[in-house]
């Protein structure tokens, strides 16, 4: 384990030195299957895609069902099936933006494979992990899986619009995201109504905001 991590991790070092260079902004989003990181990442897509040059890497077991979605926008989109594999690694992001145009590229989105656990282990040259957690999985969900709610800058509570109808208790996962990751962002929101959406697009445009700057 402690040399497959190790290559991984030597590769998505260069794979961020390449894109940090170039001002890129990679975020690795992350969550459970329903969680709704597709949906959100379309709706990102929607109202960013006019600001900036963005692109999406879409990791699945199978299938381009979540890539096709996201091609309907007009964003260019690179579709990583795993065969069954329960999470993305270095190797296999540096091979797709062999053929995805990272020239002049603001944002690039990675979605990770469905899973809470996996995933968190891998870095893949990005400048920051979101985790997405939906209301209707239980507020259990951070203190089960803690690695991944720790490397995450950020979690995103979707279909907030939801929570009425759910025994979710917003200010416990709250409290609990705080004390496994101190100063971590808490977002609620919306990605199906709108809810909540502004915060989370003004913390992609001031990340973005940060590369470019990094980079000049």
């Amino acid at each position: 384990m402690k040399d497959i991590l190790g290559e991984n991790d030597r590769i998505a070092a260069t794979v961020h030195e390449r894109l940090a260079a170039r001002g890129v902004f990679v975020l690795n989003l992350l969550g459970s299957p329903g969680s709704g990181k597709t949906t959100l990442l379309e709706k990102t897509m929607a109202a960013l895609k006019d600001e900036m040059k963005m692109a999406v890497i879409e990791g699945d077991l199978f299938t381009s069902k979540d890539a096709d979605r996201i091609a309907r926008h007009g964003v260019p989109v690179i579709q990583i099936n795993t065969s069954g594999g329960c999470h993305l690694d270095a190797p296999m992001v540096e091979k797709a933006l062999a053929a995805l145009p990272t020239a002049g590229l603001d944002l690039l989105v990675i979605e990770n494979v469905g899973n809470l656990v996996c995933p968190a282990e891998f870095a893949l040259g990005e400048d920051a992990k979101a985790v997405v957690l939906s209301v209707t999985e239980g507020n259990d969900k951070p203190m089960k899986y803690p690695l991944i709610f720790k490397e995450s800058a950020l979690t995103i509570l979707n279909k907030i619009d939801l929570v009425s109808y759910t025994d979710f208790d917003v200010a416990a996962a709250q409290e609990d995201i705080g004390t496994i990751h101190p100063g971590a962002m808490v977002l609620p929101l919306s990605a199906r109504t709108g809810e909540g959406m502004a915060a989370w697009l003004d913390w992609l445009r001031a990340r973005v905001r940060e590369r470019r700057g990094a980079a000049r």
